[in-house]
């Protein structure tokens, strides 16, 4: 097996990840150049740390998500980038997105247990939203009476969201630090 040179590697594996549709991990690299190279993780490393450093000043970047490496727009451009795009992208109600947030921050959770959180039934339609987008997924279930589903959120959630792991996502906030105007906190004390 021949050696290859890092600067002929780096563009190797720099053309890879550009052409690749999904992120591509270092095992994956490494399975599909192995043939070429043996490749230790450590050397791949300092290739992807490079080619990030090559694109500090660029409108792009190598990013590390959940299921591996990509190139992707700065978040910065997003607003100009979605003027390509003719259709809008998809709004989601408030209902699936404090469902997703449950799933997400209390994880694995329970249907009931979201209901009970949110005061409300889940509509099935929101589950299956979540399911389809591949962000949540059935990870188990309670060993209580009726063995409801335990969800999850997926390794497609966390590339969505460009984040490496669930650490990852923003802290709550406690109740206290949100703000209410004068009007809510007087109608709430008129109503007491």
């Amino acid at each position: 097996m021949a050696k290859i040179e890092d600067e002929f590697l780096k563009s190797v594996v720099e053309s890879m990840l550009f052409v690749s549709a999904v992120p591509l991990s270092i095992k994956t690299m490494q399975e599909t150049l192995q043939e070429q190279a043996s490749l230790s993780k450590k050397r791949l490393q300092t290739i992807l740390q490079q080619l990030q450093n090559d694109y500090d000043a660029r409108a792009i970047e190598l990013v590390e998500v959940a299921s591996g490496y990509r190139f992707q727009a700065r978040q910065q451009f997003s607003d100009y980038i979605a003027l390509l795009y003719k259709e809008k992208a998809p709004k989601y109600s408030r209902a699936l997105l404090e469902t997703l947030a449950l799933i997400a921050y209390r994880q694995p959770i329970t249907r009931g247990e979201i209901e009970d959180i949110r005061g409300v039934s889940v509509s099935s339609y929101i589950i299956r939203t979540l399911q389809e987008r591949e962000w949540i997924r059935v990870v188990g279930h309670k060993e209580v009476p009726g063995r409801p589903a335990l969800f999850a959120t997926t390794k497609e959630f966390l590339d969505y969201f460009s984040l490496k792991s669930l650490q990852q996502l923003p802290p709550l906030l406690d109740i206290s630090d949100i703000d209410v105007d004068d009007k809510q906190s007087q109608a709430v004390t008129e109503d007491a």
